[in-house]
């Protein structure tokens, strides 16, 4: 089972995000606070569990949990940021998102920018060490995959109920045929040759 705290005797929140690699979609952060005491053999990194197993483990982690918070940044802020700062962002806004103010964060990874002087830590891969960053991952992840499934009639193209806008080949064969939607990362390396076309289509730009 994974570590149940970082700091003992605090009101301690763990932070994690997911689809900062994706081509398309927002980046989407989640922070959760455990109660005390709280236990749960089946948390680990959302990357090591399968789709039905994360569905499970939301629905308990949102029964269960003291608190927790989702935030975002979009495609255009990633685009205007670039992607590390929008993850802070996203971050901040999952934190900000509590009602009750932590103590402590834990974050996963090894970059964050301060909020509120709430102390942190940065844990590189403490989704895999710890439950409140396991819980944040998965409710990001969730959250994020179901975002982009709920997109797919607007974009069947692109196969997002498969890929959730990652850099899969099929996702890259998409954007090569049918071009990008607004909801594309135009900052990001979305095809080897990328070109200033315009699809004449709309809502699409070839590239």
């Amino acid at each position: 089972m994974l570590i149940p705290f970082y700091k003992k005797g605090c009101v301690e929140a763990g932070v994690d995000e997911a689809g900062r690699g994706c081509l398309a979609g927002p980046v989407v952060a989640a922070a959760v606070i455990l109660r005390a005491g709280y236990r749960n053999e089946g948390l680990n990194d959302s990357k090591k569990l399968s789709r039905v197993h994360r569905e499970e483990l939301k629905a308990e982690i949102i029964e269960d949990a003291l608190d927790y918070g989702i935030g975002m940044a979009d495609n255009l802020e990633i685009d205007h940021l670039n992607v590390l700062q929008a993850t802070m962002l996203a971050m901040h806004r999952a934190i900000g998102g509590l009602k009750t103010v932590p103590e402590f964060l834990i974050i996963d990874g090894n970059r964050f920018n301060p909020f509120r002087n709430i102390p942190h830590q940065c844990l590189v891969k403490g989704d895999a060490l710890y439950m409140s960053i396991a819980a944040a991952s998965i409710l990001a992840k969730t959250h994020r995959d179901e975002m982009m499934r709920k997109l797919v009639p607007e974009y069947p193209e692109y196969g997002w109920e498969r890929n959730v806008g990652y850099p899969t080949r099929g996702h890259r064969a998409a954007i090569r045929k049918f071009g990008v939607t607004p909801l594309h990362r135009n900052s990001f390396r979305l095809y080897a040759t990328q070109m200033e076309l315009f699809n004449p289509e709309p809502g699409h730009r070839k590239i």
